[in-house]
């Protein structure tokens, strides 16, 4: 059954925030936008929802095609709907996130994208509408999680050590971490469990390989 209706809608729209940690910084996934508005400008990834899926099919079907990112865990961060926003018509865009290790996938330029790159949190370029607005709370909300979830967990490859969990803990926070104090509590959660395996690094001693338990998904800590 169709409707008509006397009042205009607003066009809804996702974008999604992927972050990784690449050359021991956090840095986000970012396209070049090949089609006005903003042409040439920097971007989250993202598009309009068809009629026909969910907020999150067209999150993750806009990521797959502009950047050839697929299958990662995403999250939804919030609304975002000042009038404004964008030129064109009257959007309201739902922002999603994801972390990854980035030894798991292969980035590309596709459709309305005509370029995609990594870039580091200290040398973002000019962003395209408010998704410099986006990104930021995408950060401090990926800050206040560490705190209380496993979502750092999503950053690290299948086997990790302690201290590369530390890193990737340092990096997000920007600040130094008593390593014992570290290694206690994040092997009382009871999620990672050890390998059998080591891994050397330089002239330390070889450290103890771990994984997650629950890889898949991000848990509240109690």
């Amino acid at each position: 059954m169709s409707y008509s209706y006397d009042y205009p809608h607003p066009a809804v729209t996702t974008d999604i925030v992927i972050f990784t940690i690449r050359q021991d910084e956090l840095k986000v996934l970012l396209i070049k936008r090949a089609l006005p508005p903003h042409q040439g400008a920097w971007a989250l990834p993202g598009g309009f929802v068809n009629l026909d899926e969910s907020l999150e099919e067209g999150a993750r079907r806009e990521l797959a095609e502009e950047t050839g990112v697929s299958g990662v865990y995403l999250e939804q961060l919030y609304t975002f709907g000042r009038p404004d926003r964008d030129p064109r018509e009257r959007v309201i865009t739902v922002a999603y996130y994801a972390l990854i290790p980035t030894d798991t996938i292969e980035i590309r330029a596709a459709t309305d994208a005509e370029g995609v790159s990594w870039f580091g949190m200290n040398e973002l370029p000019e962003l395209a509408f408010d998704h410099r607005e986006i990104l930021d709370m995408a950060q401090r909300r990926l800050v206040d999680k560490l705190d209380y979830s496993t979502i750092a967990f999503q950053f690290m490859p299948k086997e990790f050590t302690l201290p590369e969990l530390q890193q990737v803990y340092e990096l997000i926070l920007g600040e130094a971490l008593d390593k014992r104090n570290f290694r206690k509590r994040i092997l009382s959660l009871g999620l990672v469990m050890e390998t059998g395996k080591e891994r050397k690094a330089g002239a330390h001693r070889p450290a103890k390989l771990y994984r997650s338990i629950h890889p898949d998904r991000v848990e509240v800590i109690k």
